[in-house]
C-alpha cells in the first residue's frame, strides 16, 4: 500500500479519493462499524435521526464537484436555503444547505464506494520501521504504506503517535497540542406527535442549553415524528458524566417550550470532539520526518463538513506527491 488514511469521514474518504483517482494504491482504516464520522444516522424502531452534522455549505468550486456528485447519484438534497437565525427563520445568504438523502451517512456511502475501506478496524499506534510506517490494530494486525493520513480528531492522532514512539518536529506537535474541541451531548428523542418548529424543521435557540434541535420528520428522513437535540459546549461539558436519563431529561425540559412535545424513547449520543474551536488555518499540515505524514480533518481550514472534505483534497494531493518522490505509487483502484 502506498497511503494509509486513518478515519473514514469525510476528509478521509475524499483524501482516499484523490489518491485512488490517481491511479496510487490507498486503504482506509476506520474504528467504526460503517463509514461517515460524524456524518451519522441512526435508526431506533421506525424512528430516524441524524445525530451528528446536521447539513453542510458548498461554496468553494472544489467541493461544489463533489456535491454534484453525491446530488447526481440520489444522496443529498437541498435541504432550505439561507443561515439559520437566533430564535427561528432564516436569513438568505445565497447558498443553500444540503442534507444527505436519506440521511448525513448516505453522501460518506457513496463516496466510500470502489474504495478499499476497512471499518470496525481500530488503529493503536503508528510507528516507523525502516523506510515504512506499520498501523498496529487491536485485533494484532497490521498495515503498512509510503505515507500515512491521520483524519480522526487531532489529540486521538497524537495518541496514535505517541503509542509508536513517534517524535514530530517540536513546532509541529506545539501547534497540533493547542488545538482543542468543544464537546457535543445529542439527545435522539422519537416523539408521541409532530413538533411546532419554525421552519424549516429546525431551530437554533439563542443561548444554552441547547444549541441545536431538528425536526427528522419535517427534514424528510424519518417516517414518524423524531427530534436530535445539540447541547451547547458548555453544557455538554457540565453533563458530560451524569447519566443518559439526566441528559437527556434535561435536554427535554428544555425544549417543551419550544414545540417539541413529550418523548416515547430517548438515547444519548455523546461527541467527544464535536467541533474544533481554533482550526489550523492551513488545509492539511505535513511533515517527512520521520516519514511523510498528513494530518487533516475539520481541525484544518473550517469547523464544517466542506471545510473537512477540502481538507481531504489538499491531503490527498500533499500525500500523492509524497508518492511520487519516493517512487512507490502501488496500483490504486476506483469506481
Amino acid at each position: 500500500m502506498s497511503v494509509l488514511v486513518v478515519g473514514a469521514g469525510i476528509a478521509g474518504l475524499v483524501c482516499a479519493r484523490t489518491v485512488a483517482a490517481a491511479g496510487v494504491a490507498v486503504r482506509v482504516l476506520d474504528k467504526g462499524r460503517g463509514v461517515g464520522g460524524r456524518m451519522a444516522t441512526r435508526r431506533a424502531g421506525d424512528a430516524v435521526f441524524d445525530h451528528g452534522a446536521q447539513f453542510f455549505t458548498c461554496r468553494d468550486p472544489a467541493f461544489a464537484s463533489v456535491v454534484d456528485e453525491l446530488a447526481g447519484s440520489g444522496a443529498a438534497r437541498p435541504w432550505f436555503r439561507g443561515l439559520l437565525t437566533f430564535g427561528g427563520g432564516t436569513v438568505d445568504d445565497g447558498g443553500n444547505r444540503y442534507r444527505g438523502d436519506p440521511g448525513m451517512t448516505a453522501p460518506a456511502k457513496t463516496l466510500a464506494a470502489g474504495l478499499d475501506v476497512r471499518c470496525a478496524a481500530r488503529v493503536t499506534a503508528v510507528s516507523p520501521e525502516g523506510p515504512r510506517w506499520v498501523a498496529h490494530l487491536d485485533d494484532g494486525s497490521t498495515e503498512d504504506a509510503t505515507v500515512v493520513v491521520l483524519t480522526a480528531p487531532v489529540p486521538q492522532s497524537l495518541v496514535l503517535l505517541d503509542e509508536g514512539g513517534v517524535r514530530l518536529p517540536r513546532a509541529l506537535r506545539s501547534r497540533l497540542d493547542r488545538i482543542a474541541y468543544d464537546p457535543c451531548l445529542a439527545v435522539l428523542a422519537t416523539l408521541t406527535e409532530p413538533t411546532t418548529l419554525p421552519e424549516p424543521g429546525a431551530l437554533r435557540p439563542a443561548e444554552e442549553p441547547v444549541a441545536w434541535i431538528t425536526d427528522n420528520q419535517r427534514k424528510g428522513i424519518s417516517p414518524v415524528p423524531s427530534v436530535t437535540i445539540h447541547a451547547g459546549p458548555h453544557t455538554s461539558r457540565d453533563l458530560w458524566h451524569e447519566p443518559d436519563e439526566v441528559v437527556a431529561g434535561e435536554l427535554i425540559r428544555s425544549v417543551r417550550p419550544l414545540g417539541v412535545g413529550a418523548p416515547l424513547a430517548t438515547d444519548v449520543v455523546r461527541w467527544r470532539f464535536a467541533t474544533p474551536v481554533d482550526p489550523l488555518p492551513e488545509r492539511c499540515v505535513s511533515t517527512t520526518a520521520p516519514l511523510p505524514l498528513v494530518f487533516a480533518g475539520d481541525a484544518f481550514g473550517g469547523p464544517r463538513v466542506e471545510g473537512a472534505a477540502l481538507s481531504g483534497i489538499a491531503a490527498g494531493e500533499v500525500a500523492l506527491d509524497a508518492v511520487w518522490r519516493t517512487g512507490t505509487r502501488g496500483t490504486g483502484h476506483t469506481s
